[in-house]
């Protein structure tokens, strides 16, 4: 089936299913990195624990992306909709009944992988729903929910681990999964219809191993290099990973020219704009992720700020998002396209900046309202960067490329959180020393690495003069964009 009664109710209820998936995943997203410092609390583990709760999820969600949209494609969408939804269900609640860090950290990851299958199937289960000059109207309203979502996610977060509702602590954030993934699965089961657009080309299994090992064997050494000491083996473990991203090369181009359909297609690193794309992404999304938790344990474990404190304290970043990504797309993106990305980036190292000049003035006796601006102008030059980024990345992507090049921008997003998570927190750590720190310890330690941190952005702002100059005029179109959430969960910790 291709489309429902143009209007009728039934596609609106297949749109607020979807949502409803979608607003799961992204509280599951943001709430744990406000939360992440009283697990730690309650199960013991390290720093590298907090890590791996956050990047375990992300690292699945990377790897899982391109090969879950295709299963879609072969299997139906629905199928692997419902699928998704039944599996994240229940690895949430499998997350709050964990009873060790190891424990926890498998369930992000099987969390993450159910993520990938359920998120990419959201869009064609709505483009199928709905006719072409409806769609418009129904995909405006993701951008809404997602932005309300990524708000409420860290303050939702920090009301329920402070709030101890049934003496469940910080389990309660994953327990609120449960309600919100009957519901979809319910719908899913009774109003949604079968949708697929079977791919010639099957899977690529080879592509797919290859991609996950590499991808595991650059996190892995970055997230315990530091509490291990940096033995040689961790170095042997990233030169291993960049081989199998080198044999992955090797592999696609192999496939490609022998007529089968690799799991990206090659000829997207041929074209410099789309390369250097995928590097400004790693960048932007590993810069903000990684700063946003380590920002994250430095008011609650260095400062003593309460969850909620803490989830309070970062709501005027996205609210800055919000704001930024309105003024960059309803009327700077159409006149200055990549230029916009450009300044914003530089408006957010400049917050960054203010957040490190907050921090120089008040020093560890900051309060919550002394961030406000400094993050709020940070959100502001966010919002005009990512909003943007998706389409323009794919400026000089030919027609027959975007599929592919989407699903890989979605799986760079993942990746660079990972990254991000991995590196800057270790870095984070490494500056706190060995003693026991002090509150003036973490202040100076989050200082250099807000400075680290801008300085990225700087990097990533020069970087953007690479970019095509203009979005392709049909990116817009719904299902061509990469994930929605990624602007938001971005800035509301991914982690």
């Amino acid at each position: 089936m291709t489309g429902y009664r143009a209007g009728g109710r039934r596609a609106w209820a297949v749109l607020a299913i979807v949502l409803v998936a979608e607003v799961m995943d992204l509280l599951d997203t943001t709430i744990v990195g406000v939360a992440s410092p009283a697990i730690r609390d309650d199960l013991g583990g390290t720093y590298s624990t907090i890590q791996w709760i956050a990047a375990g999820y992300t690292l699945a969600f990377a790897v899982g992306l391109i090969t879950a949209a295709r299963l879609g494609d072969l299997y139906g969408r629905k199928r692997l909709f419902v699928i998704g939804v039944a599996g994240f269900t229940l690895s949430s609640a499998a997350c709050a009944l964990a009873a060790s860090p190891g424990m926890l950290i498998g369930f992000r990851i099987v969390q993450g992988v159910f993520a990938a299958l359920l998120i990419p199937q959201g869009f064609g289960l709505v483009r199928a729903a709905f006719p072409p000059e409806q769609l418009g109207k129904a995909f405006a309203l993701f951008g809404p929910v997602m932005g309300l979502s990524a708000v409420a996610g860290p303050v939702l977060g920090g009301a329920l681990v402070d709030g101890d509702l049934f003496d469940t602590g910080w389990r309660m954030i994953f327990l609120i999964n449960l309600p919100l993934g009957l519901i979809a699965l319910i719908g899913a089961i009774v109003l949604l219809r079968e949708d697929r657009s079977p791919d010639e080309g099957g899977l690529d299994p080879i592509g797919a191993g290859l991609a996950t090992a590499g991808a595991f064997l650059l996190v892995y050494p970055l997230v315990q290099g530091n509490e291990l000491g940096w033995p040689a083996w961790i170095f042997g473990c990233l030169t291993l990973g960049v081989s199998l991203f080198v044999a992955l090369g090797w592999h696609l181009v192999r496939r490609s020219r022998s007529g089968r359909t690799p799991l990206v297609m090659p000829s997207l690193f041929g074209k410099r704009s789309f390369s250097s794309a995928l590097v400004v992404g790693v960048l932007f999304f590993a810069g903000m992720s990684g700063l946003m938790l380590a920002l994250t344990l430095y008011l609650q474990i260095g400062l003593g700020f309460s969850a909620l404190r803490a989830g309070l304290t970062f709501g005027p970043w996205p609210l800055g998002i919000a704001l930024g990504a309105v003024i960059a797309m309803g009327a700077l993106v159409p006149r200055f396209g990549r230029y916009v990305i450009i300044g914003s980036a530089l408006v957010m190292a400049a917050g960054i900046a203010g957040v490190w000049l907050t921090l120089e003035r008040a020093g560890s006796s900051v309060s919550s309202l002394d961030f406000a601006p400094a993050l709020f102008v940070s959100g502001l030059g966010m919002g005009g960067v990512v909003s943007p980024f998706f389409d323009i990345a794919l400026g000089d992507v030919d027609d027959d490329e975007v599929g592919s090049a989407s699903g890989l921008l979605n799986a760079i997003q993942q990746l660079g959180g990972a990254l991000g998570v991995a590196v800057l927190t270790s870095v984070f750590v490494s500056l706190l020393g060995d003693l026991a720190p002090t509150p003036e310890v973490y202040t100076e330690a989050a200082q250099k690495l807000l400075l680290l941190d801008a300085g990225l952005i700087v990097v990533l702002a020069g970087l953007s003069f690479l970019l095509p100059p203009r979005a392709r005029p049909e990116s817009a179109v719904p299902g061509t964009a990469p994930d929605l959430e990624g602007a938001t969960a971005s800035a509301s910790a991914k982690a």
